[in-house]
């Protein structure tokens, strides 16, 4: 893991000053704890160890919850906001299927009782998402840490700017340029975050049966697959869960590329980057596929670049005392806490 931190650290300095202006990267920084909390990591790494005894699953969950975080108003933390008239929990692509909440306010609570006021719910979900990748035997790099929280949630951008799972290409690709990363080796990389988690059968149940209307199946998917699925996913059962990966479904590994090259990707928005016929995007899962170092590298830089995604230069934010609720909203806020609140910016 050494060489993977050293090879995408020195990126990360490579994107940093080639694309500054628009990561605003001098507010960020690896070490922006090392002072006020150097075992942020260390917390978050031990409680995760701890919940993934029980729940492997965990670990892809809560690189999923980065994921819908940054691509709503920026790396923010406002998924986990539970404002019943603004919430993105409800929105179409999180509700019922982002999970991890309660353990992000286990870390949050475990770093309030060391570092109170100091470390940002949003730089949590950013850690936790790198530590997940880590030990499911991914890469590692170094974090870029001092976001502030948001004071406000956006359900309505949640349910426009989310990629959906059965989206044409081109549209997956737009939301990513939307939020400025880039059209192909960001999609590709990213959504190689695939190759461990679980999946509800609706997200795919209409390659199986209606994929166009009239009682078909999907074309690119693997008939052998296709018929283990339709055992998993009875038309009657689609909160069933099964694995994005099928063969090394908790690892995180290349093999979600390999599966891609023989028809055998679980959802359409996976599938479609090898089987769009004259996409930029079948080099990378042909190259990724056979040099998992060429995707551990990718990955790590894109998900420097996704969580550098910011909320709008005007807007304010605060290091949230409760990851759920802003700081004005918490009327049991002590005078001594009342004075580490930090200021809009």
């Amino acid at each position: 893991m050494s060489v993977f931190r050293h090879i995408v650290t020195a990126l990360f300095y490579v994107v940093l000053i080639g694309r500054s202006v628009y990561f605003a990267q001098g507010q960020l920084s690896p070490t922006f704890y090392d002072q006020t909390c150097p075992n942020v990591t260390n917390i978050i790494r031990g409680i995760l160890l701890n919940a993934a005894i029980d729940d492997p699953r965990i670990t892809a969950s809560l690189v999923r919850l980065h994921f819908h975080d940054c691509f709503v108003q920026g790396c923010d933390a406002s998924i986990l906001l539970d404002d019943a008239n603004t919430t993105e929990k409800v929105a179409l692509p999180n509700a019922n299927s982002v999970r991890g909440y309660e353990l992000i306010d286990q870390m949050k609570t475990a770093l309030e009782n060391v570092c109170a006021q100091t470390v940002s719910c949003a730089d949590i979900v950013t850690i936790a998402a790198e530590e997940s990748v880590v030990l499911a035997g991914g890469p590692s790099w170094a974090v870029p840490l001092g976001r502030l929280d948001s004071r406000s949630a956006n359900r309505t951008l949640a349910n426009s700017a989310l990629p959906g799972f059965n989206e044409p290409l081109d549209d997956i690709k737009a939301k990513f340029a939307a939020v400025g990363l880039d059209t192909s080796v960001d999609v590709v990389a990213l959504s190689g975050a695939h190759t461990f988690g679980r999946a509800q059968c609706f997200t795919f149940d209409q390659r199986l049966y209606n994929f166009s209307g009239i009682g078909d199946q999907d074309p690119d998917l693997n008939e052998t697959l296709a018929a283990r699925l339709r055992e998993i996913c009875p038309t009657s059962g689609l909160t069933n869960l099964t694995n994005l990966d099928h063969t090394t479904p908790n690892a995180f590994d290349n093999r979600y590329f390999t599966n891609l090259q023989v028809e055998e990707g679980l959802l359409r928005s996976d599938q479609i980057l090898f089987s769009t016929p004259g996409a930029d995007t079948v080099e990378i899962v042909n190259n990724f596929s056979s040099n998992q170092t060429a995707f551990f590298e990718a990955f790590a830089v894109s998900m420097i670049r996704m969580g550098n995604i910011r909320p709008p230069a005007d807007v304010g934010g605060e290091v949230r005392l409760n990851c759920r609720v802003v700081n004005a909203n918490i009327s049991t806020v002590s005078d001594s806490e009342d004075a580490r609140l930090v200021s809009s910016i």
